[in-house]
């Protein structure tokens, strides 16, 4: 009941207070929090550790982008062939954790999106205009990648993404729960035990991939649909670096984590460039916080927040 009186608060309330501004904002905070809910799965579900996801949410964004400019499919259609075909080249990326782990994982994604985004520099990968194969480097003369009929205005696509982002939500919440879940926590505790217990590690490694990879993929279709043109400065490799941050900082234990490092990513940047603080504050609050995780707080703000406001709680009524 709680968590259907918060979305209804989200979906409805904060629109009619917001600027276009920060309605774009938090969209990209809605946005950022599936894709950190994808990495969040990986590492806190899983135990994979992946430093190439922002490669993964440009490869679906800019998927997205070529559906939409080269044909009239419909803007559901575009999201879910997106997150499709990023499914499949995600899974291809994560072949390397069939063998690797830990640091050597997190270093083989680290230079795959590297060499992602070289590709894609280097090729003058398509970015709008008509057909499969056009490109500009200007702002103007070609239409942005169209939203759908439902949400063209700024409020309504926010909506659009909040409800698309539920449903992954609600993907990953039922995966969890179920028979992948429990593999995936077996294998997150001890590989060798799960395979003495007849857990599958290939089949459910590359599921956790291909699940995470299709959820990036449609967090990318979304994207393209908000900033409406795509340019390869927009998913530096670094941010892979600060989102696995955020998202340590969020909590990898927990759904609201996810929610939580999506505002770290987003939010907090448009709040100090608004109270005219230097951007460079972000690396060291993000250090601050990841230290502070790994040292006091395993589970995150999301776990310790609702632990100290209880602790705060009981000392007021003593």
């Amino acid at each position: 009941m709680k968590r259907a009186a918060v979305l209804i608060v989200v979906l409805l309330a904060l629109p009619a207070v917001l600027s276009a501004y920060w309605t774009d904002v938090m969209t990209a905070v809605v946005i950022y929090s599936v894709v950190a809910l994808g990495l969040g799965l990986l590492m806190g579900r899983v135990g994979l550790v992946s430093l190439g996801q922002i490669a993964v949410l440009a490869l679906g964004a800019w998927v997205a982008a070529k559906l939409a400019f080269a044909t009239g499919i419909p803007f559901a259609l575009v999201l879910v062939l997106s997150g499709l075909v990023t499914m499949v080249l995600g899974t291809l990326v994560g072949l390397p954790a069939l063998r690797l782990s830990g640091l050597y994982l997190a270093l083989i994604t680290l230079m795959l999106a590297g060499a992602i985004t070289v590709v894609l520099t280097a090729t003058n990968f398509p970015n709008g205009g008509p057909g499969f194969l056009s490109h500009t480097e200007s702002s103007f003369g070609n239409p942005a990648v169209r939203r759908p009929a439902i949400a063209a205005s700024d409020a309504g696509y926010y909506r659009y993404t909040v409800v698309v982002a539920a449903l992954m939500f609600g993907l990953a919440l039922w995966h969890v729960r179920s028979r992948p879940g429990r593999a995936w926590a077996a294998i997150r505790q001890s590989e060798p035990a799960a395979l003495a217990a007849g857990v599958n590690l290939t089949l459910y490694k590359l599921w956790a991939w291909a699940l995470v990879s299709f959820m990036t993929g449609v967090a990318g279709a979304l994207l393209a649909g908000e900033v409406g043109k795509l340019y390869t400065y927009q998913f530096r490799t670094s941010d892979s670096i600060l989102l696995l941050a955020v998202v340590l900082m969020g909590g990898i234990y927990s759904l609201w984590g996810a929610i939580v490092a999506g505002a770290l990513f987003r939010l907090l940047p448009a709040l100090l460039d608004n109270w005219g603080l230097p951007a460079d504050l972000l690396t060291i609050l993000f250090g601050v916080g990841v230290l502070q995780v790994l040292l006091t707080a395993p589970g995150g703000l999301a776990a310790q927040v609702p632990q100290d406001l209880a602790r705060i709680r009981r000392l007021v009524f003593r």
